[in-house]
């Protein structure tokens, strides 16, 4: 997915061109804070496990301490089979507390931050090689914050 679909400009067959690609980044599995940088309405058109339904494709930014990034994509199905995983991004975004009922907005999902689960998923491409990128395992709640001491403990003060 090209996330910059809307802000570049066809090019000629003589045009001059400059700009290399960014260098591929596979992070090491872990946890990760993400922005959600972009998100596109698709349709799945079904699968052995899902019927077709609404697909939502985001695009996640990562930046790593160093200051490298990458952009992991991962999509979203909005069916009821998948509602659990629905649910679970949109509490780690912030948007629903842990079991409570809400309506999914959209138009707040591009901006919104969260952690989430980073995983390295391995596959044989046609050529043969073993290659590797990186997936969403599985979107985390956000930190609760630290309960304050108690001010009395049985047997102190």
């Amino acid at each position: 997915m090209n996330t910059d679909i809307n802000n570049g400009r066809e090019l000629g067959w003589e045009d001059q061109i400059e700009k290399d690609s960014k260098p591929f980044v596979l992070l090491p599995e872990g946890d990760y804070e993400f922005k959600v940088v972009n998100f596109e309405r698709k349709r799945f058109e079904g699968s052995t496990k899902l019927p077709p339904c609404n697909q939502a494709v985001l695009s996640l930014q990562i930046v790593l301490p160093n200051g490298e990034s990458t952009t992991i994509e991962h999509s979203l199905f909005l069916h009821t089979i998948t509602e659990g995983l629905l649910c679970q991004f949109f509490t780690c975004i912030g948007q629903r507390k842990h079991g409570e009922k809400v309506s999914m907005n959209w138009s707040k999902v591009i901006g919104a931050t969260g952690r989430a689960t980073v995983k390295i998923d391995q596959w044989d491409g046609k050529d043969g090689e073993t290659r590797q990128s990186n997936k969403i395992k599985k979107f985390l709640e956000p930190e609760e914050p630290v309960a304050p001491a108690k001010a009395f403990e049985k047997g102190k003060f």
